[in-house]
Protein backbone atom coordinates (compact mmCIF):
# COMPACT_ATOMS: atom_id res chain seq x y z
CA UNK A 1 0.00 0.00 0.00
CA UNK A 2 0.95 3.56 -0.28
CA UNK A 3 2.04 5.90 2.82
CA UNK A 4 3.56 9.30 3.17
CA UNK A 5 6.68 8.93 6.05
CA UNK A 6 8.77 11.00 7.30
CA UNK A 7 12.24 9.79 7.13
CA UNK A 8 13.85 12.52 8.82
CA UNK A 9 12.46 15.85 10.30
CA UNK A 10 12.41 19.42 8.30
CA UNK A 11 10.38 21.12 6.18
CA UNK A 12 7.36 19.96 3.67
CA UNK A 13 10.14 18.38 1.04
CA UNK A 14 10.37 15.52 4.03
CA UNK A 15 7.32 13.70 3.06
CA UNK A 16 8.08 10.88 0.96
CA UNK A 17 5.47 8.50 -0.83
CA UNK A 18 6.39 4.68 0.20
CA UNK A 19 5.33 1.69 -0.65
CA UNK A 20 4.73 -0.74 2.77
CA UNK A 21 3.04 -3.62 4.42
CA UNK A 22 -0.59 -3.26 5.02
CA UNK A 23 -1.03 -3.29 8.89
CA UNK A 24 -2.97 -5.45 10.43
CA UNK A 25 -5.30 -5.25 13.24
CA UNK A 26 -4.39 -6.09 17.16
CA UNK A 27 -6.92 -7.08 19.48
CA UNK A 28 -9.16 -4.50 20.11
CA UNK A 29 -8.16 -2.70 16.95
CA UNK A 30 -9.89 -1.95 13.83
CA UNK A 31 -8.16 -1.77 10.47
CA UNK A 32 -9.78 0.84 7.94
CA UNK A 33 -9.50 1.35 4.57
CA UNK A 34 -9.06 4.91 4.12
CA UNK A 35 -11.01 7.36 1.88
CA UNK A 36 -9.88 11.05 3.46
CA UNK A 37 -7.07 12.18 5.76
CA UNK A 38 -7.61 15.29 7.82
CA UNK A 39 -4.65 17.55 7.85
CA UNK A 40 -3.89 18.95 11.29
CA UNK A 41 -0.83 21.27 12.39
CA UNK A 42 -0.18 18.39 14.92
CA UNK A 43 0.90 16.87 11.75
CA UNK A 44 3.23 19.47 10.88
CA UNK A 45 4.96 19.54 13.90
CA UNK A 46 5.52 15.80 13.69
CA UNK A 47 7.21 16.34 10.73
CA UNK A 48 9.51 19.28 11.68
CA UNK A 49 9.99 18.39 15.13
CA UNK A 50 9.15 15.20 16.07
CA UNK A 51 5.89 15.97 18.15
CA UNK A 52 4.46 12.62 19.39
CA UNK A 53 6.85 10.72 17.20
CA UNK A 54 7.97 7.41 18.61
CA UNK A 55 10.50 6.62 16.05
CA UNK A 56 11.47 7.42 11.98
CA UNK A 57 10.20 6.63 10.01
CA UNK A 58 6.88 7.40 10.86
CA UNK A 59 3.23 8.13 8.91
CA UNK A 60 1.42 11.11 9.73
CA UNK A 61 -2.42 11.46 10.50
CA UNK A 62 -4.22 11.52 13.40
CA UNK A 63 -8.19 11.28 11.95
CA UNK A 64 -9.74 9.23 8.88
CA UNK A 65 -13.29 8.57 7.06
CA UNK A 66 -13.03 5.24 5.52
CA UNK A 67 -14.58 1.19 5.47
CA UNK A 68 -13.63 -0.73 8.07
CA UNK A 69 -11.35 -3.63 6.63
CA UNK A 70 -10.55 -5.73 9.05
CA UNK A 71 -11.48 -6.34 12.85
CA UNK A 72 -8.84 -7.58 15.59
CA UNK A 73 -9.86 -9.63 18.25
CA UNK A 74 -12.47 -8.73 20.75
CA UNK A 75 -13.99 -5.77 18.60
CA UNK A 76 -17.77 -5.13 18.37
CA UNK A 77 -20.06 -2.72 17.46
CA UNK A 78 -18.37 -2.11 13.73
CA UNK A 79 -18.48 -4.55 10.76
CA UNK A 80 -16.57 -4.92 8.18
CA UNK A 81 -17.39 -2.74 5.32
CA UNK A 82 -19.02 -0.34 7.12
CA UNK A 83 -18.47 3.41 6.59
CA UNK A 84 -16.55 5.44 9.91
CA UNK A 85 -14.49 8.14 11.07
CA UNK A 86 -11.48 7.20 13.20
CA UNK A 87 -9.22 9.30 15.30
CA UNK A 88 -5.54 7.47 15.08
CA UNK A 89 -2.26 7.30 16.62
CA UNK A 90 -0.79 8.38 13.55
CA UNK A 91 -0.40 6.26 10.43
CA UNK A 92 -3.34 8.44 8.74
CA UNK A 93 -1.39 9.64 5.76
CA UNK A 94 -1.85 6.09 3.86
CA UNK A 95 -4.07 3.25 2.18
CA UNK A 96 -4.67 1.73 5.21
CA UNK A 97 -4.93 2.27 8.66
CA UNK A 98 -5.09 0.91 12.17
CA UNK A 99 -7.33 2.41 15.20
CA UNK A 100 -8.08 1.58 18.61
CA UNK A 101 -11.41 0.27 18.36
CA UNK A 102 -12.67 2.84 21.21
CA UNK A 103 -11.91 5.73 18.95
CA UNK A 104 -13.40 4.24 15.81
CA UNK A 105 -17.08 5.88 14.86
CA UNK A 106 -20.04 4.72 13.03
CA UNK A 107 -21.17 7.45 10.67
CA UNK A 108 -23.82 9.32 11.64
CA UNK A 109 -27.04 9.48 9.37
CA UNK A 110 -26.54 11.88 6.65
CA UNK A 111 -23.10 12.70 6.54
CA UNK A 112 -20.90 11.48 4.22
CA UNK A 113 -17.09 10.35 3.59
CA UNK A 114 -15.83 13.59 2.58
CA UNK A 115 -17.16 15.50 5.45
CA UNK A 116 -16.69 12.68 8.51
CA UNK A 117 -12.96 13.17 7.70
CA UNK A 118 -13.19 16.75 9.22
CA UNK A 119 -14.38 15.88 12.87
CA UNK A 120 -12.26 13.00 14.61
CA UNK A 121 -10.19 15.83 15.88
CA UNK A 122 -11.00 19.65 15.49
CA UNK A 123 -14.98 18.72 16.42
CA UNK A 124 -14.86 16.76 19.34
CA UNK A 125 -12.00 19.05 20.67
CA UNK A 126 -14.16 22.59 20.08
CA UNK A 127 -17.13 20.54 21.83
CA UNK A 128 -14.75 19.42 25.08
CA UNK A 129 -13.66 23.00 24.88
CA UNK A 130 -17.02 24.72 24.99
CA UNK A 131 -18.94 22.11 27.07
CA UNK A 132 -16.81 20.02 29.14
CA UNK A 133 -13.75 22.15 29.86
CA UNK A 134 -14.37 25.56 29.51
CA UNK A 135 -18.48 24.56 30.72
CA UNK A 136 -19.22 27.58 28.95
CA UNK A 137 -22.91 29.54 29.58
CA UNK A 138 -25.86 31.27 28.21
CA UNK A 139 -24.80 34.98 28.57
CA UNK A 140 -21.31 34.38 28.82
CA UNK A 141 -18.65 35.56 26.34
CA UNK A 142 -15.32 33.77 24.93
CA UNK A 143 -12.21 34.37 22.77
CA UNK A 144 -10.79 32.09 20.45
CA UNK A 145 -7.23 31.81 19.16
CA UNK A 146 -6.97 30.69 15.64
CA UNK A 147 -10.64 31.91 15.39
CA UNK A 148 -10.56 30.94 11.31
CA UNK A 149 -8.97 27.24 11.70
CA UNK A 150 -10.29 24.14 11.96
CA UNK A 151 -10.88 24.12 15.78
CA UNK A 152 -11.70 27.50 15.53
CA UNK A 153 -14.92 27.26 12.96
CA UNK A 154 -16.42 24.78 15.33
CA UNK A 155 -15.88 26.80 18.46
CA UNK A 156 -18.00 29.72 16.93
CA UNK A 157 -20.74 27.94 16.04
CA UNK A 158 -21.18 25.74 19.31
CA UNK A 159 -20.63 29.25 21.38
CA UNK A 160 -23.41 30.48 19.60
CA UNK A 161 -25.76 27.15 19.55
CA UNK A 162 -24.53 27.32 23.53
CA UNK A 163 -26.08 30.87 23.72
CA UNK A 164 -22.87 32.77 24.17
CA UNK A 165 -23.72 36.37 24.13
CA UNK A 166 -20.12 37.71 21.88
CA UNK A 167 -17.89 35.01 20.74
CA UNK A 168 -14.80 37.05 19.78
CA UNK A 169 -11.55 35.22 17.38
CA UNK A 170 -8.19 36.00 16.76
CA UNK A 171 -6.65 35.53 13.70
CA UNK A 172 -3.63 36.12 11.75
CA UNK A 173 -5.25 37.74 8.26
CA UNK A 174 -7.89 39.47 7.17
CA UNK A 175 -9.50 36.91 4.73
CA UNK A 176 -9.47 34.59 7.95
CA UNK A 177 -11.47 37.37 9.80
CA UNK A 178 -13.82 37.21 7.21
CA UNK A 179 -14.07 32.97 7.76
CA UNK A 180 -14.26 33.16 11.08
CA UNK A 181 -17.51 36.11 10.86
CA UNK A 182 -19.46 33.77 8.61
CA UNK A 183 -19.01 30.67 11.04
CA UNK A 184 -20.54 32.58 14.46
CA UNK A 185 -18.16 34.93 15.53
CA UNK A 186 -19.52 38.57 16.41
CA UNK A 187 -15.91 39.90 16.63
CA UNK A 188 -12.36 39.15 14.83
CA UNK A 189 -9.34 41.10 15.88
CA UNK A 190 -6.60 40.58 13.27
CA UNK A 191 -2.86 40.25 15.44
CA UNK A 192 -0.02 39.38 14.13
CA UNK A 193 1.73 39.55 17.37
CA UNK A 194 0.15 38.70 20.67
CA UNK A 195 -1.29 42.28 21.39
CA UNK A 196 -4.54 41.43 21.29
CA UNK A 197 -5.85 41.70 25.30
CA UNK A 198 -6.27 45.50 24.75
CA UNK A 199 -8.63 45.76 21.94
CA UNK A 200 -10.86 42.83 23.77
CA UNK A 201 -11.37 45.04 26.71
CA UNK A 202 -12.32 47.94 24.62
CA UNK A 203 -14.95 45.27 22.60
CA UNK A 204 -16.08 44.27 26.46
CA UNK A 205 -16.80 47.22 27.54
CA UNK A 206 -13.75 46.90 29.67
CA UNK A 207 -14.62 43.79 31.58
CA UNK A 208 -12.64 40.87 29.77
CA UNK A 209 -14.43 37.48 28.61
CA UNK A 210 -15.76 34.78 30.49
CA UNK A 211 -13.69 31.95 28.59
CA UNK A 212 -10.16 32.17 26.77
CA UNK A 213 -9.64 29.40 24.22
CA UNK A 214 -5.77 29.28 23.81
CA UNK A 215 -3.99 26.55 21.26
CA UNK A 216 -0.72 28.80 20.76
CA UNK A 217 0.62 29.76 24.43
CA UNK A 218 3.75 31.43 24.93
CA UNK A 219 3.20 35.26 24.72
CA UNK A 220 -0.05 34.72 23.35
CA UNK A 221 -0.34 32.56 26.79
CA UNK A 222 -0.06 35.43 28.66
CA UNK A 223 -2.28 37.94 26.58
CA UNK A 224 -5.27 35.14 26.55
CA UNK A 225 -4.63 35.47 30.54
CA UNK A 226 -4.90 39.42 30.08
CA UNK A 227 -8.09 39.57 28.67
CA UNK A 228 -9.89 37.61 31.44
CA UNK A 229 -12.72 39.49 33.34
CA UNK A 230 -13.61 38.66 37.14
CA UNK A 231 -13.68 34.54 37.45
CA UNK A 232 -12.63 34.38 33.94
CA UNK A 233 -11.42 30.43 32.77
CA UNK A 234 -8.63 29.65 30.14
CA UNK A 235 -8.42 26.62 28.63
CA UNK A 236 -4.68 25.89 26.98
CA UNK A 237 -4.92 23.21 24.15
CA UNK A 238 -1.82 23.22 22.33
CA UNK A 239 1.38 24.96 21.84
CA UNK A 240 1.59 25.70 18.16
CA UNK A 241 4.10 28.36 18.74
CA UNK A 242 6.67 25.47 20.54
CA UNK A 243 7.15 28.35 23.01
CA UNK A 244 8.92 27.22 26.55
CA UNK A 245 5.29 26.88 28.74
CA UNK A 246 4.53 29.96 31.25
CA UNK A 247 4.25 29.42 34.64
CA UNK A 248 0.67 30.80 36.21
CA UNK A 249 0.42 30.55 39.78
CA UNK A 250 -1.16 32.82 42.53
CA UNK A 251 0.36 35.91 41.50
CA UNK A 252 -1.73 35.61 38.40
CA UNK A 253 -4.90 33.84 39.38
CA UNK A 254 -5.44 35.36 42.64
CA UNK A 255 -6.07 38.86 42.31
CA UNK A 256 -9.60 38.12 40.08
CA UNK A 257 -10.11 34.51 40.99
CA UNK A 258 -9.03 33.29 37.32
CA UNK A 259 -8.49 29.45 36.08
CA UNK A 260 -6.10 27.44 34.29
CA UNK A 261 -7.16 24.35 32.78
CA UNK A 262 -5.96 22.07 29.83
CA UNK A 263 -6.91 19.43 27.43
CA UNK A 264 -5.64 17.45 24.82
CA UNK A 265 -7.51 15.00 22.51
CA UNK A 266 -4.68 13.08 21.52
CA UNK A 267 -4.21 12.53 25.54
CA UNK A 268 -7.59 11.63 26.72
CA UNK A 269 -7.93 8.79 24.13
CA UNK A 270 -5.26 7.18 26.25
CA UNK A 271 -6.39 7.89 29.69
CA UNK A 272 -9.91 8.10 29.66
CA UNK A 273 -11.69 6.79 25.95
CA UNK A 274 -15.01 5.97 27.82
CA UNK A 275 -14.84 9.95 28.49
CA UNK A 276 -13.97 10.94 25.03
CA UNK A 277 -16.26 8.61 23.01
CA UNK A 278 -18.85 10.27 25.08
CA UNK A 279 -18.00 13.72 24.27
CA UNK A 280 -17.51 13.04 20.22
CA UNK A 281 -20.55 10.99 20.09
CA UNK A 282 -22.08 14.22 21.08
CA UNK A 283 -20.37 16.39 19.30
CA UNK A 284 -21.08 14.45 15.40
CA UNK A 285 -24.90 14.68 16.67
CA UNK A 286 -24.38 18.25 16.79
CA UNK A 287 -22.85 17.67 12.91
CA UNK A 288 -26.23 15.37 11.87
CA UNK A 289 -28.46 17.98 13.18
CA UNK A 290 -27.09 21.04 11.53
CA UNK A 291 -25.85 22.73 14.89
CA UNK A 292 -22.00 22.68 13.56
CA UNK A 293 -20.00 22.45 10.30
CA UNK A 294 -16.51 22.47 8.79
CA UNK A 295 -16.11 23.48 5.50
CA UNK A 296 -13.38 21.70 3.65
CA UNK A 297 -11.08 24.91 1.89
CA UNK A 298 -8.69 22.68 0.53
CA UNK A 299 -8.49 18.83 -0.82
CA UNK A 300 -5.41 17.17 -2.46
CA UNK A 301 -4.27 13.76 -3.12
CA UNK A 302 -2.42 11.72 -0.67
CA UNK A 303 0.96 11.93 -2.84
CA UNK A 304 0.76 15.80 -2.32
CA UNK A 305 0.50 16.12 1.31
CA UNK A 306 3.37 18.14 1.28
CA UNK A 307 1.94 20.94 -1.01
CA UNK A 308 -0.89 20.93 2.43
CA UNK A 309 1.51 21.20 4.65
CA UNK A 310 3.29 24.03 2.97
CA UNK A 311 -0.58 25.49 2.52
CA UNK A 312 -1.30 25.22 6.57
CA UNK A 313 2.23 26.24 7.47
CA UNK A 314 1.77 29.58 5.45
CA UNK A 315 -0.62 30.71 8.25
CA UNK A 316 -3.10 31.06 5.08
CA UNK A 317 -5.73 28.33 5.36
CA UNK A 318 -9.27 28.38 6.92
CA UNK A 319 -11.53 25.54 7.79
CA UNK A 320 -10.61 22.28 7.00
CA UNK A 321 -7.91 20.89 4.73
CA UNK A 322 -7.93 16.97 3.63
CA UNK A 323 -6.06 14.56 1.87
CA UNK A 324 -7.85 12.65 -0.67
CA UNK A 325 -6.44 9.00 -0.49
CA UNK A 326 -9.06 6.65 -2.53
Amino acid sequence: MRAVQVQEYGGPEVLRTVETEVPEPGPGQVSVDVAYTGVNFADLKARGEGYRVPSLPYVPGLEVSGRVRALGEGVSGVEVGQEVAALTNGGAYADVVVADATTVFPLPSGVDLRTAATLPTALPTAYTLVHAVGRLQPGETVLVQGAAGGVGTAVGQLAKAAGASGVFGVVSGAAKAKHALDHGYDDVFVASSAEFADEVRAATGGRGVDLALDPVGGETFRSSLASLAVFGRLVSFGNASSAEPWRVGQPELYPTGLSVSGFSILTLAQTAPGALRELTEKAFRAVAEGVVSLPVTAEFPLEQASEAHRLMGGRTSTGKLLLRVA
